[in-house]
């Protein structure tokens, strides 16, 4: 996927836990970057944080940039406009793009950070020369973008690719929305941690990571079938931090769905971009509404 900056940008990563603010280069690389506590007690104590973390970065940076690009959890209306992410509970409808806009005085571009990083992973990560691929975020929730025929995959609304609440089982918790049964309920960070009764995710032992990568895999197995592709790229906290144990189950399970033949040999892979994975879909998400 061909993703073209004409300078650095201003890239902010906004997840369950953490607010990620970054700046990033034409070829991907992030110069500098802060982070801090994305849960906060009212809407306007987390905009503040925002605004202060990407002060802070430009000044870091020393030069000036010409945009701003946002991933986000969701999900969103009128397009990414109006944001209220799962994860974060006191933004509901919360006019992001507008207010980061008139702080910073620059324009500024918003998605969905699991699509954001479908871009990312396409432009400088495991997806290059890919056409046909899913990109997923396995964190504190679980998150999806999807690119086919070298086009992601936007929706009526810009929600498409929202893997975490596609149905993989029986029971369990209910997820952030009250549904029961879909992914993000069984297998998020935040599932885990119920799950475990007090104890860490990242403290969770063999079998829970090896249940966790089963129903990931289950989840992608069944998009790959549905859509004709053949490869995942995931990244997140509980993805990445649970390694072989993760992605080898994910992969058996895989390999058991997929069974027709365009789906076969389906194959899912840990991001190569790491913790990074979200500030350079960021500045992805600035790129692509750049271009169009």
């Amino acid at each position: 996927m061909e993703i073209v900056l004409d300078g650095p940008v201003l890239a902010v990563d906004i997840g369950g836990t953490k607010v990620a603010v970054g700046v990033v280069a034409p070829d991907g690389q992030v110069l500098c970057q802060q982070r801090g506590p994305s849960q906060a007690p009212d809407e306007e104590v987390l905009f503040a944080l925002v605004v202060e973390l990407a002060r802070a970065v430009l000044e870091e940076h020393g030069q000036p940039v010409s945009v701003c690009g946002v991933g986000s959890g969701g999900p969103s209306r009128d397009n990414h406009r109006l944001l209220s992410p799962l994860n974060i509970a006191v933004w509901r409808d919360f006019p992001l793009r507008e207010r980061l806009s008139d702080a910073l005085r620059l324009p500024v571009a918003v998605d969905n950070d699991a699509k954001a990083l479908a871009l990312a992973e396409g432009w400088v990560g495991g997806a290059v020369g890919e056409d046909n691929y899913l990109a997923m975020v396995v964190s504190t929730g679980i998150g999806g973008g999807i690119v086919l025929n070298g086009r992601l995959l936007d929706g009526a609304d810009g929600n498409a690719g929202h893997i975490g609440h596609i149905f993989v089982a029986e029971g369990g918790r209910a997820d952030a929305a009250g549904a029961v049964g879909l992914l993000e309920g069984q297998a998020s960070g935040t599932a885990i941690a119920d799950l475990l009764d007090g104890i860490a995710p990242a403290e969770a032992p063999t079998e829970m990571r090896r249940r966790v990568g089963t129903l990931v895999g289950r989840g992608v197995g069944s998009v790959a079938n549905l859509l004709d592709l053949r490869l995942a790229v995931v990244g997140g906290s509980v993805a990445l931090g649970y390694g072989d144990d993760f992605f080898d189950a994910a992969q058996a399970e895989i390999d058991r769905v997929c069974r027709l033949v365009h789906s076969q040999g389906t194959r899912i892979i840990p991001s190569p971009l790491g913790p990074d994975g979200g500030i350079i879909g960021a500045a992805a998400v600035a790129a692509r509404a750049s271009a169009e």
